[in-house]
Formats: C-alpha cells, structure tokens, sequence
C-alpha cells in the first residue's frame, strides 16, 4: 500500500489492543480514507455501512432520513444480520446493530465500519444522540469492539466527534486526518501502477491534481503526462470535469457560499485578510465566516498565516489546493473546452505562468522535505509569504522564520534546466533582501535560498543564494 503505511500499522496497533476503540479518520473527497480501511482490515470487518450521499439521492428532510435507515437496515440484512425490521429512528438502528453483534460475538476482534458519517446526520434525526447512546451505553463496555468512522466533511467529524462537548467528549480513543500524497508518495504511487514518468512531470501532475490518489488513478500508461491531462480534464466527457462542483456540494452545507470563498482566494496567491474577504462577498465577518474558513483549513484547500512582520490580526487565508487552482485557471467560466488543450498550450504564456505559481504551492505543501534540505528539521518555524508595496511591487515568495535567529528568503522558480542568475535578478535578490532586513528582530540574519527545479549554474552572480533547494529534495521522505 503506497504513502499510507504509518496509519495501517497505527489502525493495526489499534485492533491488536485490548480495549474498545473508537478511531475516527477524515480528509478532504478522494484521498482515500475508505481504501485505508479497507487495505488495512481486508477480511476482518465484522459490519461496514456507507451513508447516502444528499446530493445523489436529491432528497431531504424526513424522505432523507427514511432512505438512511432503509439503506441501514440493507446492510444489516445483506451481511447475514438477522433483523426483522426497518429501523424507525437512529436509536433502534443503533440498538439493532448491538444486539445483532451480541449474537454474533465469539470473543474475537468485532470491527464496525461506518463510512460517510456526516452524511447520515440529517437534520432532526439525533444521529449524535443515538450514537452516543451505542458508544457510551454499550460498545465502549466491550473490551473487543472496534469503531471505525470515516467522513469527507472534515468540519463535521471535528466539530461532533473530535471537539465535541457532549456525551461525546474525549470518546475518542484515535484520530487520523489522511492527507494528500506528497510528491515522493506521488512517485511511489506511479512506480506501483508502471507509469514511467520523470519527476519533472511528476511536478507538474500534483501541480494539476494536488497528489490525490483518486485522480492520480486516471492516469495512463501508454499516454504522455500531457495527453492524460487533455484526456481527464478537456476531453468530451473528461472524466474530472464536474469535479469542482461534486468537491464542494458533497461536503459542505453551504456549497455556493464555499465556493465563493474559494474562487475569491483564488485571485491573489499571497492570499487575503478575513475582512478582505467579507467585504468582497458581502457577507458578515462573523461566525458563518469563521465557519466556512475553518472548514476549508480543516480540509486541506487553503492555509491560515500571518504574513511575516504582521500582528495576528492580520492573518491571511492562502488557497494551496492545487486541483482547484488548476480548475480555476484554465477551466471554470468556460462553456465549452477545446480537446487538446493541453497539448496545444504546454509553451504558452498562461501555462508557463501558471507553472511558475503552482510550484510555489508545491512548496508550501512540502515544508518538511525543504526543511529537511536545508538542514533545520529540528528547527521550530514559521512560513509566510511577504509583500511591500513600492516602485517594483516586491513580493517574496516564501519566508521561512526560523526559532535559531534566521530567516530563509526563499526565491522559487520552476525551470526547464538549471537556473542562471543574471545581473538583473541579482539586483532584484539584493533590493528584496534590503526591503527585508528593517523587518527584521534585531541579531536576525538572512539566508537567501533559491528553490529550483534542477539547481543553480555557478557564475558571478551565483553567490547571492547561501542555499539551493531542487526539486530532488522535495521527493524526499
């Protein structure tokens, strides 16, 4: 099993011990909570049962709720359980399933699987209660019962499980938030499926696809890293091309009001401040605000950071979902997609923009394997982007704050080939690290680093970076 091997030994830790678990996993749509489950427990999951997605079903309220139970009562059935009825409410589903168990109960290891949980909490069905009625007046006595919960909409499994104050609170016994692949992941994922492809193009897909395994699935091994991009997003029937809608309506309650978040965030890589964001859409600055940025933070679409030199009160709200960004980019707004886009565009201006922007993502997300690089793991740190309005509109790309009196001004630049620095650019480095320096604590030093592709060809003008992070260091583990 590729990139997911720490958290199938943690579930296997889990099952082996001697006590009642109750493990919730969660992450963003596609990253592959349910094939963790399944690859980990294959053969040994005593009862598993998926809610109804609200948007495939198209219904709501008490028809919602009725279909839930009846899909319920379906998986109870269709895995030997004898049951005589259709549930009525949540708290006889509950207590169904216990006694069921009971029946079935040799002593051995008995694992529940509930996949899609957010999905069945309908409104005024008391889900929570009827599960915190399982948890706390039956299963957690059951020294070797294991629950098992997995759920998309990342800020419901935190609010009601993680953080909830309820009959609920600290029932937990294990959480896992699965993350997207990194890039050494992505890599091991195309080895494993003998797609051949250089890490060059191994950068430009998570550029595209952000190193979720759903997506990465649709790549073929007979086709250029090209050719699947035209086939998955800009071909007739492409098979990524609704994708942004499903993200966000399978997830979030307020999809269109997320998304609006979400196509505004878009617009500034530096990102925006939460009042920036309430006055363009229109909305209060309040708790709906709060709630909509904490779900995106939750789910991995958009960071929170305070621009370097800024009090807290200035935190700003970056988008660094690379599948969005692309989507945004080249293909939301667009009526109709010309096939072979891709292909036909690979050295046009956009593109080679767009490159250019998306690596910076790539390094926002790989923050451990650039700080590994530079040799300060062990370093605390913090990392911002920075920007000072003057003639030449300077922005630094990535700021990293070091605990050790240090800041890394970090360049990033997504090249073909090896990055010459000219006598124009090391002006520009110069002029940034002046800006810089009056922001600085004092006893603070500044390291110049270039985060390139290939390396950096030595010259004259070479010595203006202390340090030089490729594209290699961020395959690493």
């Amino acid at each position: 099993m590729v990139g997911r091997k720490k958290e199938a030994e943690e579930l296997n830790e889990l099952y082996a011990s001697d006590r009642a678990e109750f493990v919730a996993i969660y992450g963003r749509r596609r990253v592959g909570k349910t094939y963790l489950v399944d690859q980990a427990f294959e053969g040994r999951i005593t009862f598993r049962h998926t809610g109804l997605s609200p948007i495939e079903t198209g219904m709501s309220g008490t028809g919602l709720l009725k279909a839930q139970l009846k899909a319920f009562h379906q998986s109870m059935l269709r895995q030997g359980m004898a049951v005589d009825h259709c549930p009525e409410d949540w708290m006889d589903a509950f207590f169904m399933l216990s006694m069921a168990l009971q029946k079935i109960d040799d002593g051995s290891r008995q694992l529940v699987f509930l996949d899609e949980l957010p999905w069945m909490d309908t409104p005024r069905s008391y889900f929570i209660t009827a599960l915190e009625n399982f948890w706390n007046g039956w299963a957690c006595h059951r020294a070797n019962f294991m629950l098992i919960v997995c759920g998309s909409a990342n800020s419901w499994i935190l609010n009601k499980l993680v953080n909830n104050h309820g009959g609920l609170y600290g029932r937990l016994t294990y959480q896992i938030k699965l993350s997207p692949f990194t890039l050494g992941e992505c890599e091991q994922y195309y080895e494993s499926r003998n797609i051949d492809m250089s890490r060059y193009d191994i950068a430009q897909s998570y550029m595209i696809m952000g190193g979720i395994p759903y997506y990465m699935g649709y790549m073929k091994r007979k086709a250029s890293m090209a050719q699947n991009i035209d086939e998955i997003f800009f071909s007739k029937g492409a098979q990524l091309r609704n994708e942004f809608d499903h993200l966000f309506a399978s997830v979030f309650d307020n999809p269109d009001r997320v998304k609006a978040v979400v196509v505004f965030l878009s617009g500034r890589s530096a990102g925006f401040t939460r009042d920036e964001i309430a006055s363009h859409l229109g909305i209060s600055n309040g708790s709906t605000l709060s709630a909509i940025l904490s779900a995106l933070v939750a789910s991995d679409f958009v960071i929170r950071y305070v621009p370097f030199g800024f009090s807290k009160r200035k935190a700003h709200y970056k988008l660094i979902d690379p599948f969005c960004l692309f989507y945004l980019r080249f293909i939301e707004g667009r009526d109709s997609l010309v096939e072979g886009f891709w292909l036909q565009n690979l050295a046009s201006q956009s593109v080679i923009t767009w490159r250019g922007l998306a690596f910076e993502n790539v390094c926002f997300n790989h923050i451990p394997q650039i700080k590994k690089a530079l040799g300060i793991s062990g370093v605390s740190t913090t990392e911002s982007a920075w920007s000072k309005r003057d003639d030449e509109g300077t922005q630094i790309d990535l700021l990293i704050s070091r605990q050790d009196n240090v800041v890394n001004m970090c360049e990033i630049k997504f090249y073909s080939d090896i990055y010459t620095v000219d006598g124009d650019y090391h002006r520009v480095v110069m002029h940034r690290q002046a800006l810089l320096e009056p922001y600085l604590k004092r006893g603070m030093g500044i390291r110049s680093t270039l985060i390139t592709t290939y390396g950096l060809k030595q010259n004259k003008y070479s010595g203006v970076f202390t340090n030089v992070v490729t594209l290699d260091d961020l395959f690493s583990s």
